[in-house]
């Protein structure tokens, strides 16, 4: 092999080499601080002058007795820790401003959310690097939770309860 050849293998070995870095680096950050749209959105909404006006909440129709009133941890590192429901956004990760921070290796920084809509509680997948599970099926779009039913984040084990 003459010298040409011998430097121009050597620069395209160091060339992969550095895509590698740069991927490997994405990914680090993804997961640290989500997807770029996002935090673009997060910046968005701390540029803004004007005070957030307050939207009128139209109040769910539900019964008492069939809706959940908790959520419980069964299983992982929280085991036993319940959040009492209200009608605001439930948000599930390793973040530590996160409605329920997970010291998950396996949980993404914000993994998923769960939410009330239209009377039932919906869990919803944020972008997480190992997934969402709703009793054994991946959360790929918002899915409304039965009660009783596992929702599984890492080793993390979650159920709504009356």
């Amino acid at each position: 092999m003459n010298p040409l050849e011998l430097t121009l293998v050597r620069i395209g070995f160091l060339a992969v080499l550095w895509l590698f870095v740069i991927a490997a680096v994405g990914v680090v950050r993804t997961d640290m601080f989500g997807p770029v749209s996002q935090r673009r959105r997060r910046s968005a909404g701390r540029q803004a002058t004007l005070p957030r006006q307050p939207r009128p909440r139209a109040k769910p129709v539900r019964s008492a007795r069939s809706a959940p009133q908790q959520l419980l941890v069964t299983a992982g590192a929280l085991a036993g820790t319940s959040l009492v429901l209200a009608d605001e956004q439930i948000t599930i990760g390793r973040a530590d401003d996160a409605t329920l921070v997970l010291s998950d290796d396996y949980a993404s920084t914000r993994h998923a959310r769960l939410f009330p809509q239209d009377g039932q509680w919906l869990v919803e997948d944020l972008g997480s690097t190992n997934g969402t599970y709703l009793d054994r099926q991946k959360v790929t779009q918002p899915t409304p939770v039965p009660i009783g039913v596992p929702i599984r984040i890492g080793k993390t084990v979650l159920e709504l309860r009356r």
